[in-house]
Order: structure tokens, then sequence, then C-alpha cells
């Protein structure tokens, strides 16, 4: 997955949207201001924070070693740093990075899961 793959699937989740809120070089992508990602679009190798279920996060890092890690600069028990350079399926990225923003929004008050859910 390229940084424009990573970008453009990140921004095409319901009301995603990409913030610099620590400086130009961090994109964080958020629903309705909770982060779902985090990544540094320029860095070698690409990386990318996400959410996980604590129990799915530590799995993961056993079945990718070195490729899937917990999370920098994270609470560790909830986020993992997917290295996206290739050697990962770029189709289990895509569910890591879906479940990610699934997980955000299923902690979201009740009323703005729903307004999330119109057209």
């Amino acid at each position: 997955m390229t940084p424009e793959e990573l970008r453009a699937f990140c921004l095409s989740f319901n009301a995603a949207v990409e913030d610099f809120p620590f400086n130009p070089e961090t994109s964080v992508f958020k629903v309705l201001g909770k982060m779902f990602a985090l990544t540094n679009l320029g860095a070698r190798p690409l990386t990318v924070n996400l959410k996980c279920e604590p129990e799915d996060a530590v799995r993961l890092r056993g079945e990718h070693e070195g490729l899937i890690i917990p999370g920098w600069h994270m609470n560790k028990r909830h986020w993992n740093t997917v290295t996206v350079d290739g050697e990962l399926p770029d189709r289990l990225v895509r569910e890591l990075i879906e479940d990610s923003y699934d997980l955000v929004v299923a902690g979201l008050p009740r009323a703005e899961r729903l307004r999330l859910d119109r057209p």
C-alpha cells in the first residue's frame, strides 16, 4: 500500500477527515473528532497507528512479529503500529484500518453514531 492509497482509504470512511494537530508531517485521521489512524505519510518504512481490541492486538503482534508492534507513543493495550511496506497483505491492512474506524465509531455517543448512518 502506497502513502496515497493509505490516505485515500482512511478518508473513504463516512465523516472521516485528515487533521494535523501535532505537526505538518503527522496525518491524524478522525471521525467526529476522534482519532482512528495516525501516520507520517512521508516516513520510510510507512507505518500507521491503529486502534485494536486488546486481545486482537496481542494476537496480531504474535502472528506478524516485527510488522505489527505495540502502538508507538500510544496506549499499547489498545493501539498497534502497523508497518505498511508491502510485507503485510494490503487486504489485512485495510481490514485493520476498518476495524480501527469501527471501534472508534462504536465508542461514540448514540446520537453521533445515528448521525453517521444518515446519507
